[in-house]
């Protein structure tokens, strides 16, 4: 166990609120943790034993329907916390979470954060509001998932990983894009098409070669897109994101 005990240095957001005498309690409860790309976290309707704060990782919120089709439906990443089940009422996940962007977490036990959560006072009340950020995401995302078009979705979605990434350089699949966005590969490669005809990106395809983390394929965005409307609002420096195929 790589516990924290000693001294602790994270991005997460609600650890960070913290007064000090709340985080010296958790100390000793929480376990630092690396999250690989592609890891799940939790399967639907698994038992949740630990949760977690993403450092600089951002995991993806799948539901899936019987015939195994899914799409994301929310991300998380150093503003919040994964496994919110757990203090719902529930022990077990709803959907999948997997990781989207590789990086570390902390994790805590489910018996040790629910202690916590019902002490009450700022950590009940960080979580609290981090719960309601999440049901908004997750309502705006069906809102544009249903009203804008695949280009749109693509570029809020890009954004969303750049804000939780702290870099201009991501790794991300086509395929796992296209899963995120409940579409396919060349609907992918076609709205990244789309986006630089606008003038939005610049778009090439490449493969990852040798132990470099990302291939020469990169868009490169330029277009900030309102996360709670989902329309472009002002230009920004272009972003490399890099896409292996």
């Amino acid at each position: 166990m790589n516990d924290v005990s000693g001294s602790l240095y994270t991005k997460n957001h609600i650890l960070n609120s913290l007064p000090a005498e709340h985080l010296e309690r958790l100390k000793p409860l929480l376990e630092r943790v690396e999250l690989p790309l592609s890891k799940i976290l939790f399967h639907p309707e698994q038992k949740i034993s630990h949760v977690y704060f993403p450092d600089r990782s951002m995991i993806s919120v799948v539901a899936y329907i019987s015939n195994g089709q899914g799409t994301e439906v929310a991300v998380i990443g150093r503003e919040g916390v994964v496994g919110l089940d757990v203090v719902m009422g529930s022990d077990r996940a709803t959907n999948q979470h997997i990781t989207q962007l590789a990086d570390g977490a902390l994790r805590i036990k489910t018996a040790d954060i629910r202690t916590e959560f019902a002490r009450g006072g700022h950590f009940q009340e960080q979580m609290l509001l981090f719960m309601r950020k999440f049901i908004v995401q997750i309502s705006q995302t069906a809102l544009c998932n249903r009203l804008h078009t695949t280009e749109k979705r693509l570029s809020r979605w890009l954004l969303m990983c750049h804000d939780r990434a702290e870099t201009d350089v991501m790794q991300l699949t086509q395929e796992m894009i296209a899963i995120m966005l409940g579409s396919n590969r060349t609907t992918v490669t076609m709205s990244a098409i789309e986006l630089q005809n606008a003038g939005f990106i610049t778009y090439s395809r490449g493969k990852k070669n040798g132990p470099r983390p990302c291939g020469p394929g990169r868009f490169y965005l330029s277009m900030l897109f309102d996360d709670s409307r989902c329309i472009p609002i002002r230009r920004i420096q272009p972003v490399k994101v890099c896409v292996i195929l």
